[in-house]
């Protein structure tokens, strides 16, 4: 059991007195100066110079060629889904520990989720469980492979980076290149978190980034498509400015789009959270470091990366010995005003996603009684 008074002396020693969120958003840098700018301007929508800037910053970050920034992280991963060429009817595998967003998107398609297990020590995708899956019930054919259960085509594959922890996504993709289905990465929690030299959102032909309020960085609410595509970078412009075609002063639109650009407005923010992304990482690790030492006492198990990984530390999870000392835990911290958080409720679990194929999920249920994030903010710059 974690000494509770123990915990909260150490979280007000980091974070300070008064409540203590579990992420806040800080803004220190150039914002204020940028969203003057963009009001000068008149320019304050999804037309704007720091729309541009905000998304050449982001791909020179994570090495991709392109980045299309969106409204937020879920638009972001609808337009992916149907840039990999995912059809109404078809399935898409993912995980069940995940942030209902990924699953929305699927929906959106009018696809059907099919969730897989995820690794205890990545809390993502398990590519054992993926391979294991495929095995049993994948039928290749020349069109596609077809899930045999079903009857439909697994067209997509979405592992999800949980926390900002890597998932061992090198053999996710070896695996999803093996049987031809697309490699579609949900990096929303991930940036600044690396495979070796190579960001995440990187190792598919798309991947997809977040910048919603408590995300390492934020632009009040945004997204990002990442891609080292060119067809896939234009299409996706293409369709998230309501598919409009280039005239002067007429309105165009040659298929069905979607209002999904970020305005300028909030790209101002992130313009001014990039130029600080390298000393916010620096001070999250800090953080982290302290969580670790605290933990290395108590009777639970802070979650490291993987060996030849690094995370952006955005939430720290520690896992609790049982649900019962967990809920307690949740109880007298929240209660102290020190906020803390269980693992979303396991997406199999929720009434629209019942139907969906799954395996066993062990892990996931084992990861869901037991898993607590601690307040992972950064103090100040």
């Amino acid at each position: 059991m974690i000494d509770v008074d123990s915990f909260l002396i150490c979280a007000r020693q980091i974070f300070g007195d008064g409540f203590i969120p579990l992420h806040r958003p800080i803004f220190e840098g150039n914002e204020r100066r940028y969203l003057t700018d963009c009001i000068d301007s008149n320019f304050v929508s999804s037309v704007g110079e720091k729309v541009n800037v905000f998304e050449e910053q982001v791909a020179q970050f994570v090495g991709a060629k392109y980045a299309v920034a969106t409204m937020n992280g879920t638009a972001a991963l609808h337009l992916a889904l149907e840039l990999a060429g995912v059809k109404a009817g078809e399935e898409v595998i993912s995980q069940a520990l995940t942030f209902v967003a990924t699953c929305n998107a699927i929906s959106y398609i009018k696809a059907k989720a099919v969730f897989l297990d995820v690794d205890i020590d990545t809390m993502g995708l398990s590519p054992i469980a993926l391979e294991n899956f495929l095995n049993t019930y994948a039928d290749q054919r020349d069109e596609g492979t077809f899930n045999k259960l079903s009857g439909n085509r697994l067209a997509a594959c979405v592992p999800m980076h949980t926390f900002g922890i890597p998932c061992r996504i090198n053999e996710i993709k070896d695996i999803c290149t093996k049987w031809g289905i697309n490699l579609v990465e949900d990096a929303a929690e991930s940036l600044g978190s690396y495979v070796g030299s190579a960001h995440t959102g990187t190792f598919g032909r798309i991947g997809t980034l977040s910048f919603n309020g408590n995300k390492v960085i934020t632009t009040g609410g945004g997204g990002m498509i990442i891609t080292n595509d060119s067809s896939i970078a234009s299409q996706a412009k293409h369709l998230s400015t309501t598919a409009k075609t280039p005239h002067p002063y007429e309105f165009r639109h040659n298929e069905i789009g979607y209002n999904y650009r970020l305005p300028n407005l909030n790209a101002a923010l992130g313009c001014a959270q990039m130029e600080n992304l390298h000393k916010i990482l620096e001070i999250k690790k800090e953080v982290s470091d302290r969580w670790r030492v605290f933990f290395s006492n108590q009777e639970a198990k802070f979650i490291e990366p993987l060996a030849g990984t690094q995370t952006n530390y955005w939430l720290n999870a520690v896992l609790l010995n049982s649900k019962s000392e967990r809920d307690i835990f949740l109880r007298k911290t929240n209660e102290a005003g020190v906020m803390t958080r269980p693992a979303w409720e396991l997406m199999h679990s929720l009434p629209m996603f019942k139907t969906c194929i799954k395996d066993s999920l062990k892990n996931s249920k084992w990861l869901h009684d037991r898993l607590v994030n601690v307040p992972s903010s950064v103090p100040n710059l």
